[in-house]
């Protein structure tokens, strides 16, 4: 009996490190043409790729709900295109993890498992999940919510090394995007970092780039397409970051608040 956890990208892999560590089997979930900017510490490159690895930890895509349980069986995190969670129904899972990120409950319910934690805004701990979890960063980040819901979603990125909004890059129109530069590369504002059927994404700031779609995603203008860490640390580009391993923590911990132990019913 895995874990099954909706989406698989960079918030949502920090989770299954976490979990992974502590012994859990993980089935994760996502589109079949992931957005997540943040490559490189993103399970949801198993998609494009087949495989891919995460701080030494393998993903694996799987065609369907038994090759997943064969993968997690192997040591492997299983990544299925399944946008709607249908694999819930046959995996019958321990519990599971809504980490999709969209700011509001795009479909999980209470009794799709013996204990569904809902990850930051959109979700009510007693009502459509068991726990919530904060995913603002502040003083309550990754405070498992046992009542009540995390904080609404304000729109606005946190700040980094000084800087919000101004870090994330934006398509600058719909279309096919092509990259024009690496994650992990160093850029200065104004610099192209990619183009949308030939309309130029400048980057916005100093730093270095820690994110960016890849080549041939289709994007609408103003959609996250990037991401600059001021910070200039090029290991961050390979790292779980701080936010998602605190998340992942709150996660670990209301799972074994409600008695979901690893290798159990396997």
């Amino acid at each position: 009996m895995p874990i099954v956890i909706r989406g698989a990208g960079d918030l949502a892999t920090g989770i299954a490190l976490r979990l992974y560590r502590a012994g859990f089997s993980l089935v994760m979930t996502d589109l079949p043409e992931p957005t997540a900017v943040r490559r490189t510490v993103s399970f949801s490159e198993a998609v494009r790729l087949g495989r891919t690895e995460v701080e030494g930890v393998a993903a694996v895509r799987a065609a369907e709900a038994q090759e997943a349980l064969t993968l997690t069986r192997q040591g492997c995190v299983a990544v299925l295109v399944d946008p709607a969670g249908t694999c819930i129904q046959t995996l019958h899972p321990a519990g599971v993890v809504d980490a999709i990120l969209a700011k509001r409950n795009l479909g999980t319910a209470i009794t799709d498992a013996p204990v569904v934690i809902g990850v930051g805004p959109g979700f009510t701990a007693g009502v459509d999940c068991h726990a919530a979890v904060e995913t603002k960063r502040g003083h309550t980040l990754g405070r498992a919510l046992y009542t009540g819901s995390p904080l609404p979603n304000t729109g606005v990125p946190g700040i980094i090394g000084g800087y919000g909004a101004e870090r994330v890059l934006r398509a600058p129109a719909d279309g096919v995007f092509t990259p024009c530069m690496e994650i992990g590369q160093m850029v200065c504002a104004g610099e192209v970092a990619a183009t949308v059927d030939g309309v130029p994404m400048r980057c916005t700031i100093d730093g270095c780039l820690r994110g960016l779609l890849p080549a041939g995603c289709h994007v609408t203008a103003g959609m996250k397409s990037g991401d600059i860490d001021p910070r200039c640390q090029t290991d961050h580009c390979r790292y779980a970051s701080d936010k998602s391993l605190a998340v992942g923590g709150g996660v670990l911990e209301a799972l074994l608040h409600f008695g979901c132990r690893p290798g159990e019913g396997a």
